[in-house]
């Protein structure tokens, strides 16, 4: 059993910043693929990025490629993602989640345990 707990989301204006973390329990966080995943209000989650356990393959929706960057810290049992050029359309519920698999996958029925989320908003 792996629980994953999300910080470091709040309002922010566009073209500002934020970092979110997602520290899991347990130890066998190195093996698990982790990626994150956003929903905004009425639509469907959508994977903005992930990473496979060992912090190479990353993945980077087309809408954040080149703003947001992706990474983790095995040691410490936890994964990043640092936003930069937010905009008001990255406004969402960002969700971390583990895949046993230990790779990344498009599919969210792939990953086996997920965060609480933490809101982001990016004001205009």
């Amino acid at each position: 059993q792996v629980q994953l707990v999300e910080s470091g989301g709040g309002l922010v204006q566009a073209g500002g910043s934020l970092r979110l973390s997602c520290a899991a329990s347990g130890r066998t966080f190195s093996s698990y693929g982790m990626g994150w995943f956003r929903q905004a209000p009425g639509k469907e989650h959508e994977l903005v990025s992930a990473v496979n356990r060992y912090g190479g393959s990353a993945y980077y929706a087309g809408s954040v490629k080149g703003r947001f960057t992706i990474s983790r810290d095995n040691a410490k049992n936890t994964v990043y993602l640092q936003m930069n050029s937010l905009k008001p359309e990255d406004t969402a519920v960002y969700y971390c989640a583990a895949a046993r698999i230990g790779s990344w996958s498009y599919s969210a029925a792939q990953y086996d345990y997920w965060g609480q989320g933490t809101q982001v908003t990016v004001s205009s």
